[in-house]
C-alpha cells in the first residue's frame, strides 16, 4: 500500500483515483490508513460482494473467498478497462497500470 500512496500522484494526474479493497472492517482500515500515513481511501468489502463480483476469491491457507491480489481500471460509467491478477508474494507493476491509466 506504500508503494500505491507514493505513486498515486502520478496515478491523478493521468485522471484515475487510487483506492484500496480489502475483506478487512472499515476501523482496519482507519488503522491501516493512519500507520502508513495513505492518501487514497481504503474500501471494506466485508461481505465479499466484491471479491465474488469481481471474481477473484480464492482458498488461501484454510481460508476460503480470500480476494486475489488484483487490480482493475474501472472508468466513470463503471466499466472495467483492465484486470490484473497477481501472486500473493507479488507486488503490482505501478508502471504497467500507470501506462494502461493513460491510455485509457
Amino acid at each position: 500500500m506504500e508503494l500505491l500512496r507514493d505513486r498515486s500522484g502520478d496515478f491523478e494526474q493521468a485522471g484515475v483515483r487510487p483506492y484500496g479493497v480489502s475483506r478487512d472492517s472499515a476501523w482496519t482500515h482507519i488503522s491501516w490508513q493512519q500507520t502508513l500515513d495513505l492518501n487514497f481511501p481504503l474500501l471494506s468489502d466485508f461481505n465479499g460482494e466484491a471479491t465474488h463480483a469481481f471474481g477473484i476469491a480464492h482458498d488461501y491457507r484454510g481460508h476460503s473467498d480470500v480476494p486475489c491480489r488484483s487490480a482493475f481500471l474501472v472508468d466513470q460509467d463503471g466499466t472495467v478497462r483492465g484486470a490484473w491478477r497477481y501472486d500473493t508474494a507479488e507486488l503490482p507493476d505501478f508502471d504497467e497500470l500507470l501506462r494502461a491509466a493513460q491510455a485509457s
